[in-house]
């Protein structure tokens, strides 16, 4: 069965006005999506694309990578209806990022609902900072992999999905080329286009777009561009004529670095503020559907569409949200509590659901005792101080002291419950607030979408773009 989806939204979706007219995609840029039904389209002449975009993770990173690709679909099939031209979702895999340490995991729930870390292996502290398009899955993927499916429940879906992710993840692939390809197999056929912005093709037709970057300088006293270099991709700071790479110092002119443009494209790069201004330059872009750090950060690109003659994209805000299995769904309803009510302190909730359980005569007494005390001690508090007012603060520390002792014998008393009765229920919250929070965090930011696939199958994937149609109003 599948379960319950629930809309969270990070901010409200208002759909842009038009600021790009439909163009031809350039065939280099089309080279570099992967081929299928949606690259024809892309190929096909005059169009505008929505486009999304990730660094690639392990076995297609955390949920609202997925969320993001399907939010791109939603938005496109929207925009097409009411734009009356084509309009195809892009999902640009940013393979040129280095950030090992953020690609070389995921976490899942196992059969038992714990929450469990893969991890492919680590980058030593003094390697190159390689750009995971050239960063291979290893030998270690086979063991990433069984990890997975040894941990994960059986059932009829598994097969299919460790196949789909064999599939693309193999010792001799790159992490990104992977991701690409599992991404593509989940949702190609929905329409989406998977663009290797790493390829060959792109880089090459986006090297002039990079090259014009060095003429900006950011707040932080650096180029928005890339180099790779001895100590791998490193940011330049111009230095006169000059531009010197931030941690290995190696100094290049301008003319160098345009022959590298020229015969090493792959070695450039926009930084985060860059890259959407580049994107925007190489597809008629009408939207990007970003997630809550994006919509922060494409605001501060926004200077350098201007310096650099680019339309900018709007950004539009993904959809968000969290999938609510039924053990978590019938805790929920059993309880009269929401899924906010997960995301506190730890011991919060359980505290308060098993006070609940208290008889309601010893809920009763408990109230009537802290009443009366602030009834009797307000009393005798006027008494007092018509003889004596300085002995106003004594009556009141008598008072607070009552109160405590009444708050302790409830707070024993809940804490006999905890032991007596409430490890279930104790176990249950804990188990429930790491399907929904998982360690502190909100579900889709955490878990890889696999484990879910491999206790629900394809339609949870159905589920989701149903939930991400409602939110677009593409349903």
């Amino acid at each position: 069965m599948i379960p319950r989806i629930v809309t969270t939204p990070i901010a409200p979706l208002a759909l842009p006005e038009p600021r790009v007219a439909p163009r031809r995609v350039a065939p280099d840029v089309v080279a570099a999506a992967l081929p299928g039904p949606a690259r024809d389209r892309l190929a096909a002449g005059d169009v505008l694309v929505v486009t999304t975009g990730q660094q690639p993770g392990l076995f297609t990173g955390p949920l609202y990578t997925v969320y993001k690709a399907l939010s791109a679909i939603a938005l496109a099939r929207r925009l097409e209806r009411e734009r009356r031209v084509p309009v195809v979702p892009v999902f640009w895999v940013a393979g040129d990022d280095h950030d090992f340490a953020e690609a070389n995991h995921t976490w899942f729930l196992n059969a038992g609902g714990d929450l469990v870390q893969i991890v492919l292996r680590e980058r030593a502290a003094d390697a190159p900072l390689v750009p995971v398009a050239r960063e291979p899955c290893g030998p270690e993927i086979v063991a990433a992999l069984a990890q997975l499916r040894d941990g994960t429940p059986e059932t009829e879906f598994k097969p299919g999905v460790i196949e789909w992710l064999e599939r693309w993840y193999r010792p001799e692939a790159t992490l990104a080329d992977a991701f690409a390809g599992a991404l593509d197999t989940l949702l190609g056929q929905r329409g989406l286009v998977v663009l290797r912005a790493y390829h060959p093709g792109a880089k090459r037709i986006a090297a002039p777009w990079v090259l014009k970057g060095l003429d900006l300088t950011l707040s932080d006293g650096y180029t928005p561009v890339l180099l790779e270099a001895r100590q791998g991709r490193d940011r330049l700071q111009r230095d006169g004529e000059a531009f010197v790479t931030r941690r290995s110092g190696e100094r290049f002119t301008r003319a160098e670095l345009e022959r590298v443009a020229g015969e090493a494209p792959e070695r450039l790069s926009p930084n985060v503020l860059l890259r959407p201004v580049v994107e925007a330059a190489l597809l008629p872009t009408v939207a990007y559907a970003a997630g809550p750090a994006e919509l922060k950060y494409l605001q501060d690109a926004a200077p350098l569409y201007s310096t650099l003659g680019v339309t900018r994209q709007p950004p539009v805000p993904r959809w968000s949200g969290v999938i609510v299995e039924a053990r978590v769904d019938k805790l929920m309803e059993r309880h009269g509590i929401d899924l906010a009510a997960f995301d506190g302190k730890p011991g919060e909730l359980e505290a308060r659901l098993v006070r609940h359980d208290l008889a309601p005569d010893t809920v009763a007494t408990l109230e009537a005792l802290r009443g009366g005390i602030e009834e009797h001690y307000g009393r005798l508090l006027e008494s007092v101080v018509k003889i004596d007012p300085t002995l106003e603060r004594t009556v009141e520390s008598a008072r607070n002291a009552a109160l405590a002792g009444a708050q302790t014998i409830e707070k024993k008393l809940v804490a006999s419950l905890k032991r007596l009765e409430g490890e279930t229920l104790v176990r249950q919250i804990a188990r429930a607030r790491t399907a929904v929070y998982p360690a502190g965090q909100p579900q889709e930011r955490v878990l890889t979408i696999a484990s879910f696939l491999i206790r629900y199958g394809p339609g949870l994937v159905d589920a989701v773009e149903q939930e991400v149609a409602r939110w677009t109003g593409t349903s």
